[in-house]
Protein backbone atom coordinates (compact mmCIF):
# COMPACT_ATOMS: atom_id res chain seq x y z
CA UNK A 1 0.00 0.00 0.00
CA UNK A 2 1.26 3.35 -1.04
CA UNK A 3 2.30 5.82 1.87
CA UNK A 4 3.25 9.54 2.43
CA UNK A 5 7.24 9.99 2.21
CA UNK A 6 9.30 13.02 3.25
CA UNK A 7 12.22 13.29 0.76
CA UNK A 8 15.39 16.02 0.11
CA UNK A 9 15.71 17.01 -3.54
CA UNK A 10 19.14 18.09 -4.69
CA UNK A 11 18.31 19.83 -8.07
CA UNK A 12 20.59 21.19 -10.64
CA UNK A 13 20.05 24.71 -11.11
CA UNK A 14 21.27 26.73 -13.83
CA UNK A 15 20.06 30.08 -15.80
CA UNK A 16 21.34 29.07 -19.09
CA UNK A 17 23.98 27.22 -21.34
CA UNK A 18 26.60 30.02 -20.34
CA UNK A 19 25.52 29.99 -16.81
CA UNK A 20 27.60 28.68 -14.09
CA UNK A 21 25.36 26.01 -12.34
CA UNK A 22 25.15 24.79 -9.05
CA UNK A 23 22.83 22.34 -7.04
CA UNK A 24 19.87 23.55 -4.72
CA UNK A 25 18.34 21.40 -1.67
CA UNK A 26 14.78 21.28 -1.55
CA UNK A 27 12.56 19.51 1.28
CA UNK A 28 9.17 18.02 0.23
CA UNK A 29 6.85 16.72 2.86
CA UNK A 30 3.52 14.46 2.09
CA UNK A 31 4.81 12.83 -1.16
CA UNK A 32 2.39 10.35 -2.16
CA UNK A 33 4.47 7.55 -3.17
CA UNK A 34 1.30 6.75 -5.97
CA UNK A 35 2.32 9.86 -7.55
CA UNK A 36 4.79 10.15 -10.73
CA UNK A 37 8.22 11.83 -10.03
CA UNK A 38 6.99 14.38 -12.73
CA UNK A 39 3.85 14.98 -10.62
CA UNK A 40 6.15 15.28 -7.27
CA UNK A 41 8.39 18.36 -9.20
CA UNK A 42 5.04 20.06 -10.41
CA UNK A 43 4.63 19.95 -5.78
CA UNK A 44 7.99 21.52 -5.97
CA UNK A 45 7.32 23.91 -8.34
CA UNK A 46 3.98 24.72 -6.83
CA UNK A 47 5.80 24.71 -3.55
CA UNK A 48 8.64 27.46 -4.76
CA UNK A 49 5.62 29.98 -6.79
CA UNK A 50 3.92 30.13 -3.44
CA UNK A 51 6.88 31.01 -1.75
CA UNK A 52 7.92 33.24 -4.59
CA UNK A 53 10.55 31.75 -6.11
CA UNK A 54 11.55 30.54 -9.44
CA UNK A 55 10.15 27.33 -10.41
CA UNK A 56 12.84 24.54 -11.92
CA UNK A 57 12.77 24.09 -16.21
CA UNK A 58 12.36 20.68 -16.85
CA UNK A 59 10.53 19.10 -20.22
CA UNK A 60 7.67 16.85 -20.11
CA UNK A 61 4.94 16.54 -22.80
CA UNK A 62 3.21 13.19 -23.42
CA UNK A 63 3.67 11.58 -19.76
CA UNK A 64 2.92 8.48 -21.17
CA UNK A 65 6.75 7.02 -22.00
CA UNK A 66 5.96 7.93 -25.60
CA UNK A 67 7.63 10.89 -26.55
CA UNK A 68 11.33 10.96 -24.68
CA UNK A 69 10.90 14.08 -23.65
CA UNK A 70 11.08 13.75 -19.96
CA UNK A 71 14.84 13.08 -19.85
CA UNK A 72 16.42 13.51 -16.33
CA UNK A 73 19.65 11.89 -14.84
CA UNK A 74 18.15 10.56 -11.29
CA UNK A 75 20.50 9.16 -8.59
CA UNK A 76 23.25 8.58 -11.30
CA UNK A 77 21.23 6.90 -14.01
CA UNK A 78 19.35 8.01 -16.82
CA UNK A 79 15.20 8.35 -16.06
CA UNK A 80 16.12 6.81 -12.53
CA UNK A 81 16.85 3.48 -10.84
CA UNK A 82 14.01 1.89 -12.72
CA UNK A 83 14.63 -0.10 -15.90
CA UNK A 84 12.96 -0.20 -19.15
CA UNK A 85 10.65 3.02 -18.44
CA UNK A 86 11.01 6.94 -18.55
CA UNK A 87 10.98 9.73 -16.12
CA UNK A 88 7.66 10.02 -16.49
CA UNK A 89 6.86 6.26 -15.62
CA UNK A 90 8.70 6.75 -12.34
CA UNK A 91 6.89 6.43 -9.50
CA UNK A 92 7.85 7.80 -6.12
CA UNK A 93 7.71 4.14 -4.34
CA UNK A 94 10.68 3.72 -5.65
CA UNK A 95 12.24 5.60 -3.05
CA UNK A 96 12.51 5.78 0.55
CA UNK A 97 10.86 7.97 3.38
CA UNK A 98 13.94 10.25 4.28
CA UNK A 99 15.67 9.58 1.16
CA UNK A 100 18.57 12.63 -0.91
CA UNK A 101 16.92 12.16 -4.44
CA UNK A 102 19.83 14.06 -7.09
CA UNK A 103 17.99 15.46 -10.49
CA UNK A 104 20.48 16.25 -13.12
CA UNK A 105 19.99 17.19 -16.75
CA UNK A 106 21.77 15.22 -19.47
CA UNK A 107 25.42 14.61 -19.53
CA UNK A 108 26.83 15.49 -23.20
CA UNK A 109 28.04 17.43 -25.21
CA UNK A 110 25.42 16.84 -27.94
CA UNK A 111 22.56 18.14 -25.45
CA UNK A 112 23.59 21.44 -23.66
CA UNK A 113 22.21 22.90 -21.04
CA UNK A 114 19.15 25.25 -21.79
CA UNK A 115 17.93 26.40 -18.23
CA UNK A 116 18.09 23.83 -15.20
CA UNK A 117 16.80 19.99 -16.18
CA UNK A 118 15.99 21.48 -19.97
CA UNK A 119 18.72 20.33 -22.61
CA UNK A 120 18.77 21.55 -26.38
CA UNK A 121 17.39 18.64 -27.92
CA UNK A 122 17.97 19.53 -31.60
CA UNK A 123 21.12 17.47 -32.00
CA UNK A 124 18.83 14.14 -32.84
CA UNK A 125 16.41 16.09 -34.81
CA UNK A 126 19.07 17.37 -37.04
CA UNK A 127 20.80 13.43 -37.22
CA UNK A 128 17.76 12.13 -38.38
CA UNK A 129 17.11 15.05 -40.91
CA UNK A 130 20.47 14.00 -41.93
CA UNK A 131 18.68 10.74 -43.28
CA UNK A 132 17.20 8.79 -41.44
CA UNK A 133 14.27 8.63 -43.72
CA UNK A 134 12.88 7.29 -46.92
CA UNK A 135 12.57 9.88 -50.05
CA UNK A 136 12.29 8.03 -52.87
CA UNK A 137 9.02 7.89 -54.60
CA UNK A 138 7.10 4.29 -54.51
CA UNK A 139 3.95 5.28 -56.29
CA UNK A 140 0.37 4.97 -54.60
CA UNK A 141 0.19 3.17 -50.97
CA UNK A 142 0.36 -0.57 -51.61
CA UNK A 143 -1.61 -3.06 -50.21
CA UNK A 144 0.36 -4.36 -46.95
CA UNK A 145 1.44 -7.73 -47.82
CA UNK A 146 2.64 -6.25 -51.64
CA UNK A 147 6.20 -6.41 -50.51
CA UNK A 148 7.32 -9.24 -48.66
CA UNK A 149 9.16 -9.03 -45.83
CA UNK A 150 10.45 -11.86 -43.47
CA UNK A 151 9.30 -11.98 -39.99
CA UNK A 152 12.25 -12.31 -38.46
CA UNK A 153 13.30 -8.96 -40.33
CA UNK A 154 9.71 -7.02 -39.90
CA UNK A 155 10.36 -7.94 -36.08
CA UNK A 156 13.78 -6.58 -35.85
CA UNK A 157 12.66 -3.77 -37.60
CA UNK A 158 9.75 -2.99 -35.17
CA UNK A 159 12.20 -3.70 -32.39
CA UNK A 160 14.74 -0.84 -33.50
CA UNK A 161 11.63 1.55 -34.36
CA UNK A 162 11.02 1.33 -30.61
CA UNK A 163 13.44 4.14 -29.92
CA UNK A 164 11.91 7.12 -29.15
CA UNK A 165 15.11 9.28 -29.10
CA UNK A 166 15.27 10.32 -25.43
CA UNK A 167 18.88 10.79 -25.59
CA UNK A 168 19.57 8.20 -22.28
CA UNK A 169 22.25 6.36 -24.72
CA UNK A 170 24.54 9.44 -25.00
CA UNK A 171 24.13 10.64 -21.45
CA UNK A 172 24.71 6.86 -19.87
CA UNK A 173 28.10 6.38 -22.08
CA UNK A 174 30.83 7.56 -20.75
CA UNK A 175 31.71 9.33 -24.32
CA UNK A 176 28.85 10.74 -25.06
CA UNK A 177 27.99 8.88 -27.75
CA UNK A 178 25.01 8.35 -29.85
CA UNK A 179 25.81 5.63 -31.35
CA UNK A 180 22.46 3.22 -30.52
CA UNK A 181 19.81 6.23 -31.37
CA UNK A 182 22.04 6.42 -34.85
CA UNK A 183 22.11 2.79 -35.47
CA UNK A 184 18.26 2.02 -34.06
CA UNK A 185 17.10 4.73 -36.84
CA UNK A 186 19.64 3.09 -39.59
CA UNK A 187 18.29 -0.33 -38.38
CA UNK A 188 14.63 -0.10 -38.74
CA UNK A 189 15.00 1.15 -42.30
CA UNK A 190 17.77 -1.17 -42.97
CA UNK A 191 16.30 -4.11 -42.54
CA UNK A 192 13.03 -3.18 -44.67
CA UNK A 193 13.65 -3.38 -48.62
CA UNK A 194 11.98 0.47 -49.22
CA UNK A 195 14.99 1.52 -47.17
CA UNK A 196 17.85 -0.44 -49.06
CA UNK A 197 17.98 2.08 -52.12
CA UNK A 198 19.11 4.49 -49.86
CA UNK A 199 20.83 2.81 -47.53
CA UNK A 200 24.67 3.71 -48.43
CA UNK A 201 24.03 7.09 -48.59
CA UNK A 202 21.64 7.40 -45.20
CA UNK A 203 24.54 5.90 -43.09
CA UNK A 204 27.37 7.88 -43.91
CA UNK A 205 25.30 10.98 -43.68
CA UNK A 206 23.48 10.23 -40.37
CA UNK A 207 27.59 9.13 -38.90
CA UNK A 208 28.79 12.56 -40.16
CA UNK A 209 26.14 14.33 -38.66
CA UNK A 210 26.32 12.40 -35.34
CA UNK A 211 30.16 13.43 -35.32
CA UNK A 212 29.85 16.95 -36.33
CA UNK A 213 27.27 17.40 -33.33
CA UNK A 214 29.88 16.46 -31.01
CA UNK A 215 28.66 13.11 -29.46
CA UNK A 216 31.55 10.79 -28.70
CA UNK A 217 32.94 7.36 -30.08
CA UNK A 218 31.17 4.01 -29.29
CA UNK A 219 33.89 1.85 -26.90
CA UNK A 220 31.14 -1.07 -26.24
CA UNK A 221 30.80 -0.64 -22.78
CA UNK A 222 26.46 -1.14 -23.12
CA UNK A 223 26.09 1.09 -20.47
CA UNK A 224 23.34 2.28 -23.23
CA UNK A 225 21.71 -0.93 -23.32
CA UNK A 226 21.41 -0.92 -19.85
CA UNK A 227 19.78 2.31 -19.77
CA UNK A 228 17.56 2.27 -22.80
CA UNK A 229 14.06 2.55 -21.73
CA UNK A 230 13.10 1.28 -24.92
CA UNK A 231 15.86 -1.96 -24.48
CA UNK A 232 17.38 -1.06 -27.74
CA UNK A 233 20.12 -3.72 -28.15
CA UNK A 234 23.49 -2.40 -29.33
CA UNK A 235 23.24 -5.18 -31.83
CA UNK A 236 21.79 -2.15 -33.68
CA UNK A 237 25.20 -0.51 -33.66
CA UNK A 238 26.81 -3.55 -35.16
CA UNK A 239 24.45 -3.46 -38.42
CA UNK A 240 25.40 0.29 -38.52
CA UNK A 241 29.10 -0.87 -38.59
CA UNK A 242 28.34 -3.46 -41.26
CA UNK A 243 26.28 -0.14 -43.19
CA UNK A 244 28.88 2.23 -42.93
CA UNK A 245 31.74 0.10 -44.07
CA UNK A 246 29.86 -1.22 -46.93
CA UNK A 247 29.11 2.36 -48.01
CA UNK A 248 32.46 3.49 -47.67
CA UNK A 249 34.02 0.51 -49.65
CA UNK A 250 31.23 1.08 -52.16
CA UNK A 251 32.82 4.77 -52.51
Amino acid sequence: MDKNINIILKVWRQRGPKEKGKFETFRLQNISQGSSFLEMLDVLNEQLVNEGKEPVFFDHDCREGICGMCSLYINGHPHGPDTEITTCQLHMRKFKDGETITVEPWRSAGFPVVRDLTVDRQAYDKIMQAGGFVSINTGGVPDANAIPVPKADADLAMDAAACIGCGACAAACKNGSAMLFVSAKVSQLALLPQGRVEAARRAKAMVAKMDELGFGNCTNTRACEAECPKSISVTNIARLNREFLSAKLKD
